[in-house]
């Protein structure tokens, strides 16, 4: 997918412009990948002069952690709303087909962002990564918190982190291959696979 065509140049609000350089450096991780990135590149794609991305950043490192900041910051949160709270406030099985389901239409929502976190390019700074690993941590501490119940009513989980991280690593290889070949799996498909999954767990 190409680069966003540059905009002509018109006045902005310091927000609207940092959102704009933001999205164009975006756009270009996603095309070339993070050694594509300067701020000449960055400058010329959004049609507007060095000058005035120095302005807000600063300099590259001050672009790219403003980057990973804010696309990390907007996975955390919609991850934040899909992660299961606990598994014996009702049914085990209906509450993580529930949290899988907003976890894949979050992937589907914001596809660039995901996909920098669950599959991050060729020449990702180490912040990004740093900031991917605290955030799984995060998840996977809440994650271990809710399946400590079980995933059967009334049989505690007799290894809460591993039933965790396994349930986790599924799950992101389902918004992976969201990700990588949405047509050929669509959520209905891999959501309909959890489902048959977790039941032959019942059997």
């Amino acid at each position: 997918m190409p680069t966003p065509a540059a905009p002509s140049p018109q006045r902005m609000s310091e927000k609207e412009r940092r959102d704009q350089l933001l999205d164009v450096t975006a756009a270009i991780v996603r095309d070339e990948g993070f050694q594509a990135v300067s701020i000449q590149s960055v400058a010329r794609a959004a049609g507007i002069s060095r000058p005035i991305v120095y302005g807000h950043f600063g300099d590259l490192a001050g672009l790219l952690e403003a980057l990973v900041k804010r696309e990390t910051g907007r996975a955390l949160a919609q991850i934040r709303e899909s992660t299961l709270d606990d598994l014996s406030e009702g049914d085990p099985n209906e509450l993580m087909m529930a949290s899988l389901g907003a976890y894949l239409g979050a992937v589907e929502q914001m596809p660039d962002t995901w996909a920098l976190v669950l599959t991050p390019p060729e020449g990702a700074p180490e912040l990004l990564r740093a900031s991917i690993h605290r955030g799984k941590a995060e998840i996977l501490e809440q994650l271990t918190r809710a399946v400590r119940p079980g995933l059967r009513r009334g049989e505690p989980a007799s290894d809460p982190e591993l039933t965790a991280r396994i349930l986790s690593a599924m799950a992101d290889e389902y918004a992976r291959l969201v990700l990588s070949d949405p047509e050929r799996f669509p959520p209905d498909r891999l959501l309909g696979h959890a489902r048959w999954f977790l039941g032959q767990l019942e059997s």
